[in-house]
């Protein structure tokens, strides 16, 4: 696969995510096909870079919701939110709104790690192993 070819599944990946047509796993699936490693969604900046082992990454505008990031870090809101998007309750702009509000300022999805760390303002984290993982 060529370098241009696995920016267009990144850019794909993440344009459907945002228009809510693609479910986590589905974007996880894809992005191991082109051996992203991890991915950080940077809330504060508004994007997204995706991590290859080899020490090469791509940064996308994610375009996510103008919401503001509350200061105090509530694991138990963002937990909520990850229920609720896995349960597909919600669509992910949502899903990013509700972290947000519960004071997430960003994410790295660790994709041979199988989980997410969800990281506040000074520091607080809360840690999501995928569906299935162990934590």
């Amino acid at each position: 696969m060529t370098n241009q070819e696995r920016v267009a599944v990144l850019r794909e990946c993440n344009e459907l995510s945002l228009a809510g047509r693609v479910s986590f796993p589905e974007v996880v699936r894809r992005l191991s096909e082109v051996s992203v490693e991890r991915c950080h969604v940077d809330l504060t900046r508004d994007e997204t870079t995706y991590y290859f082992p080899c020490g090469e990454s791509h940064t996308f505008a994610l375009g996510g919701p103008q919401a503001t990031i509350t200061e105090q870090f509530d694991a138990t809101g963002v937990e909520a939110a990850v229920r609720a998007a896995q349960h597909t309750r919600i669509t992910y702009p949502e899903f990013l709104s509700r972290i947000m509000a519960a004071g997430c300022v960003g994410y790295f999805t660790q994709i041979t790690g199988r989980r997410v760390q969800y990281i506040g303002r000074t520091g607080d984290i809360h840690v999501e192993p995928f569906p299935g993982a162990k934590a």
